[in-house]
């Protein structure tokens, strides 16, 4: 639900994947979003609809997303993809990251625009590690993206995951990502994207400024 340059990108998105989409608006004009080479189904009308969900073939969808520009809209037609037609793979789309603990207490998964957008500047702003890019639920776990520095160029990956107790999940290396082995060097430019436990960070941190311990 929603044709605007969010819903309209993830429907391309998705047809490209190979998947069917069923895209719904109320403005008809949105549907150009798309573009002439979009073959999924096209519904005007209310998204959260009944008989306009229906019409777009909710009850064969395995997924719905709603990103509409607002919040009212986008949770009502989440909540009636849920309990009324059963979908279990719900996303929103909420501007107000309050509203969206709410909804995720009760089951709706939520993007929350304002905030995702926030912590993202956040992240870029602060120091390194000040901001982890993930918590897990529990908070115990965490996921730091860190530019390697000039002490840990040409050392092997799996040098410094000895040394600091982090795991280096995957490397960003010239625009792709390249999972490590244990004969990976590190380059200049590489960016580590490291998993490590919130109370260790500290640690990964210190190892990382210092540098490889040499025997």
């Amino acid at each position: 639900m929603g044709c605007g340059r969010v819903g309209s990108t993830l429907a391309r998105s998705l047809e490209d994947r190979g998947h069917s989409v069923s895209v719904i608006d109320n403005n008809a004009d949105a549907f150009r979003r798309l573009g002439p080479t979009f073959a999924g189904t096209k519904v005007l009308g209310i998204g959260f609809d009944q008989k306009v969900l229906e019409e777009a073939g909710i009850d064969k969808a395995d997924a719905f997303a709603a990103v509409s520009s607002g919040d009212n809209s986008n949770i009502i037609a989440a909540r009636v993809a849920r309990e009324t037609f059963g979908i279990q793979m719900v996303v929103a789309r909420i501007y107000d990251p309050g509203r969206a603990e709410v909804y995720q207490r009760l089951g709706i998964t939520t993007v929350a625009t304002v905030k995702w957008t926030a912590d993202q500047v956040l992240r870029r702003l602060l120091p390194v590690g000040a901001e982890p890019d993930f918590r897990d639920p529990s908070g115990t776990i965490r996921l730091d993206a860190i530019a390697v520095n000039e002490r840990w160029t040409g050392q092997r990956t799996v040098v410094f995951q000895e040394q600091s107790g982090s795991r280096i999940a995957w490397v960003d290396r010239l625009g792709e990502g390249v999972l490590p082995t244990r004969d990976s060097v590190l380059q200049e430019g590489d960016i580590m994207h490291l998993v490590m436990r919130e109370e260790n960070a500290e640690q990964v941190l210190r190892v990382f400024e210092r540098g490889p311990e040499v025997d």
